[in-house]
C-alpha cells in the first residue's frame, strides 16, 4: 500500500505539538496558547472528513508541531530538551499501540469524550473546569494502560496543581495524534527507515504556508 506521507506527517506534528507544549509546560508552567488550543481542540472531532481538519483545517496551525518533528527527526542528543522531546513523542506512540489493542478503554474513551461535548456548552475549552475534566480522563483511561509517562522539568512548577491537569490534557492530546497517526498509516518502522521522507514532507509543508507573524 502506498503510504501517505502529508496525512502522516500532520498526524506526528500533532504527536509533536502535544510533546512540546508538555515540555514547555513543565519546565516554565506555561506554553504557546495558540498552539494549546489547536491540540486540545483535535479531541473532539472524533469523525474528521480529513486528517487537516483534525486541526482545524488549516496548516499553519500545526507550525509548532512540524518545526518540533524536525527538532525530533534531526536530533541524535541523547540528553537535555530535545532527548525529552524524543523520549515524550516515542512515549505516546507506544502508549497509543496499548489504547488500540484494549477495546474496553477505546470504548471508555470515546463515552468520555462524547461527555466533554456536553461540558463545552458551559464552559470553555481552556477552562479549569474543562483542563480538569481532560486530565481524568488520561489519569482514568490512558495512564493504567502504561507504562507511564515520566514528565520531568522544574519541580515547583509540578506541583501546580493547574499545570498538572494542563499536562495531563496536553498528552491527552498526544493521544489522539497518535491514534490518527496509525489510522493513516504511520508506523514506527517509518522513524528508522522513512525519516528523510517525514523531513522532507515536513519542510514542504511549513515552506508553503505565508510567514509567522
Amino acid at each position: 500500500m502506498v503510504k501517505n506521507y502529508y496525512d502522516i506527517t500532520l498526524a506526528m506534528a500533532g504527536i509533536c505539538q502535544s510533546a512540546h507544549l508538555v515540555q514547555q509546560l513543565a519546565h516554565q508552567g506555561q506554553c504557546d496558547n495558540d498552539s494549546l488550543k489547536v491540540s486540545l481542540q483535535s479531541l473532539l472531532d472524533l469523525n474528521p472528513p480529513s486528517t487537516l481538519a483534525v486541526y482545524g483545517n488549516n496548516e499553519a496551525n500545526l507550525r509548532f508541531g512540524l518545526e518540533t518533528l524536525l527538532a525530533v527527526l534531526n536530533t541524535s542528543s541523547r540528553e537535555g530538551l530535545s532527548a525529552e522531546l524524543t523520549r515524550y513523542t516515542l512515549s505516546l506512540m507506544v502508549l497509543e499501540r496499548k489504547l488500540s489493542g484494549n477495546r474496553q478503554a477505546l470504548d471508555t474513551l470515546s463515552q468520555r469524550i462524547a461527555q466533554l461535548d456536553r461540558q463545552l456548552a458551559h464552559y470553555d475549552l481552556e477552562s479549569d473546569t474543562l483542563m480538569s475534566a481532560m486530565a481524568s480522563i488520561y489519569v482514568d483511561v490512558i495512564s493504567p494502560l502504561g507504562p507511564r509517562i515520566q514528565v520531568t522539568g522544574s519541580p515547583s512548577v509540578l506541583q501546580n496543581s493547574q499545570v498538572q491537569s494542563k499536562v495531563r490534557a496536553t498528552l491527552l492530546a498526544g493521544m489522539r495524534s497518535a491514534v490518527l497517526w496509525r489510522q493513516v498509516g504511520g508506523g514506527r518502522l517509518q522513524l528508522m527507515f522513512s525519516r528523510n521522507r517525514l523531513v522532507n514532507e515536513a519542510k514542504r509543508i511549513l515552506a508553503n504556508m505565508s510567514p509567522a507573524l
